[in-house]
Order: structure tokens, then sequence, then C-alpha cells
């Protein structure tokens, strides 16, 4: 960005509202091919007060210390020497975690494929190398695989012959159940925890998306990721999934939305079949905040058959406007507050969607509900009464 952004006194559309220094920077480090006004505004930085240490600190927690790592060593005019090596530090430490990550997904992929399991890995280091083109350049915890639901049991099976067991054990019964209502589950390996997710759903059952993980394995290409081919959603079904993922966290960090910044720039993608499947789903209001965000935020070029995604709907710049400063506050939510499920219940555009949302919210019992009560399985449809019972004690403490 060529200019701090501004303060909260301003209110013009199309602009954030805060008076972090540091989180103008960020945005202009947010990139692999920048600007010449974000290169500007990084060669300037020094000459605006930064708290370095706070842009560090803000950087991680923002999930973009790799791109801000190299931006400011290629385009920052004196650096303090300290930063310059915590700098240095960060990025040798996430290089060295993320080939142990590209390995794994070698390894795991490989043993899926022997298998005859379909499974598709996203975000890590495929989105590291297919489009930020260097597994360097983006920090990832775990791997996620996106998978069949009639397939789970094998690929944990599967998983357990690799070292990997569940994060939480459930009964077969919670198990089962969790299948049908829940959407992923965790596994830990000999390196750590939470290491690997198997997804048969891109988002909770409430969310009432309902895009098919079948359809998406259908659909999906193959890529390299560490010189090994493995798969690879298709370009529309990754900007989809990736704007989805980001909505679900209500756009709390800069990385998910640099994620779609920079799908939209490296990617080839048929932005009229993006629409359909778009309008399809209901998620024109989701799908077009997140261009608004990619744009204002970090200057993204969206391009003209793309903003059919967000023409008509005043909601969007409205959301979008109210997103981008809570993130440049580094303000979050509470993801089990009414706070969070009204916002949630705006993301959608279409008043029957709306309705769903909210039937399912109440009906579908959660993790929470299912650990606050312990019920045999001939029980399990009390299960609904523990979710509506939890959900009004949330709201009249708010």
């Amino acid at each position: 960005m060529s200019a701090p952004l501004p303060s909260p006194c301003a209110n013009t559309p199309g602009q954030t509202q805060t008076n972090s220094n540091e989180f103008g920077l960020l945005s202009a480090c947010s990139g692999v091919s920048l600007t010449p006004q974000s290169i500007a505004h990084i060669a300037a930085a020094t000459g605006r007060g930064v708290d370095w240490k706070e842009l560090l600190r803000l950087a991680e927690q923002q999930g973009i210390l790799p791109l801000v790592a190299r931006n400011l060593t290629a385009h920052a005019r004196e650096l303090p020497t300290e930063i310059v090596q915590q700098l240095r530090s960060a990025d040798e430490g996430n290089i060295r975690r993320n080939l142990w990550f590209a390995g794994e997904l070698g390894r795991i992929t490989a043993y899926l494929d022997g298998k005859q399991l379909r499974a598709v890995p996203y975000k890590g280091p495929g989105l590291a190398e297919s489009v930020y083109g260097d597994l360097a350049l983006r920090i990832f915890s775990d791997l996620d695989f996106l998978i069949s639901p009639d397939d789970f049991e094998r690929a944990k099976q599967a998983l357990a012959e690799l070292g990997y067991r569940p994060s939480e054990e459930l009964s077969p019964a919670v198990e089962r159940f969790w299948l049908r209502k829940g959407y992923e589950r965790s596994f830990d390996g000999a390196a750590g925890k939470n290491l690997v997710e198997l997804q048969w759903a891109v988002l909770p059952h409430f969310y009432t998306v309902d895009l098919r993980v079948d359809d998406l394995l259908a659909r999906s290409g193959r890529t390299s990721v560490g010189g090994r081919e493995v798969a690879c959603l298709s370009p529309e079904d990754s900007l989809i999934v990736l704007c989805l993922h980001a909505a679900k966290h209500l756009w709390t960090r800069l990385i998910w939305i640099c994620d779609i910044a920079e799908t939209l720039r490296a990617q080839t993608i048929d932005y009229t079949l993006v629409l359909s499947r778009a309008q399809s789903l209901g998620i024109l209001r989701i799908m077009g905040i997140s261009l608004w965000l990619a744009e204002v935020l970090l200057k993204a070029n969206v391009p003209p058959s793309a903003q059919h995604m967000r023409a008509g709907d005043p909601q969007v710049p409205v959301l979008g406007q109210q997103f981008a400063n809570r993130l440049a506050r580094s303000a979050t939510y509470d993801f089990e507050s009414s706070e969070y499920f009204r916002l949630i219940f705006r993301l959608r555009e279409r008043r029957g969607d709306r309705w769903r949302y909210l039937w399912r919210l109440i009906g579908t019992p959660g993790a929470g509900d299912l650990a606050a009560v312990r019920l045999p399985e001939t029980l399990f449809p009390l299960y609904r009464v523990v979710r509506l019972v939890r959900l009004v004690r949330k709201v009249f403490r708010m």
C-alpha cells in the first residue's frame, strides 16, 4: 500500500479504519509480487516510527512472517540489526518445518494412493508451491486432507499404519455420530500433536453450505510438491474453499486473505464457473467480501469477470469494512458467541439459507455438546436438547 491506512476518524468507502503504522506495513508486505506503491511504502518504513518488535509479533500472529521477512529484507532501508537477525532466524525455522511437512505430505499421499484411497491435500505445502511459488513463503502447522466420508475409516487405519493416532479418542458410537454431524478429525504423530486433519466436509453441517467433498474429489487435478506429484483441488474449487475457510473465521488473519489474493494472481480461473457454483451454494456474499478484502487491503487485481460476485449487494462493502477494521485492530471473535452466530447469519444472501442455518445451528450438536454430557447411543437424539440449552445459556451470558 502506498500510505498508512487512515485513522479511526476517517470513514471513506473502500478504506479501513486504523492508526496502525504496523498494520499498513504488514499489508504492504503481504504479497509475492508487490506493486511499486507497496515497495515504496516498505522502503520508507524507517521514517514512519514503526515499532519493529510489534511488527514482528503481528506478522507472526497474522501468519505472514515469511512474506514480511522476504519483503522487508529486500526493500526496507536501514533495518535494525536485531530485527534482521530475528527475521533470518524465523525464516530458517519456517523452512526447516515446511520441508518436513512437504516430505510427510509425500509419504502420506503415496501410502494413501497405494491403498487406492482418494484424498486431496489443500492449503499447506501444495498451496505454498502452486500459488506462492515457494514452499518457504507460507506458514502452516498441519496437513489437511479432503476425503469422502465413506473412506474415513480406511483413511484412519492407513494413518495408524503410518504412526498417526486420533488427537481425541472417541467411542465407536460417538465417532459414527460425528461422521454424520461433524466435518473433521485431527491426528497426532511422533513429531507433535494435531499434525494431520482428515476432513469429509469443508464446513460444519450447521453452516448450510452443502458443498460435497465427493464433487471436489471428482474435479481434482495434480500438482507438484517437493518434486512429487500429488492431488490438488481445481483452481475454481480452491478459490471457493479458501473463501469459505476465511469466512468461517470471519477473515481474522491476513494470511487467509493473502491466500485468496495470491490465488487470483497465480491461477488461471474460470470465473463464470466460480460464479455459477457460488450462486448454487448461496455464497455470493462470502465470495464478494473475500474479493473486496483482497482488493482493498492487499491491492489484489480482481478481474472484471469476478466482479459479478459482489455486484448489486450493498452488504459486501458494509460487512467488508467491518471485518477489515477488526482485522486492523487484531480483534478476534469468540466463535461460540451470539455475535459470531449473528455475523454468520448476515453472510448469507438467501433468506432460505439463513433460516436453514438457524435451524441447523440449534439442532446440530458440536464437539462441546458431546463432551458436556455423556449419553448412550440410544439417547443420542437428546443431544439436540443439550445443544439448545447450552446455546441459550451463552446468549443470556452475553
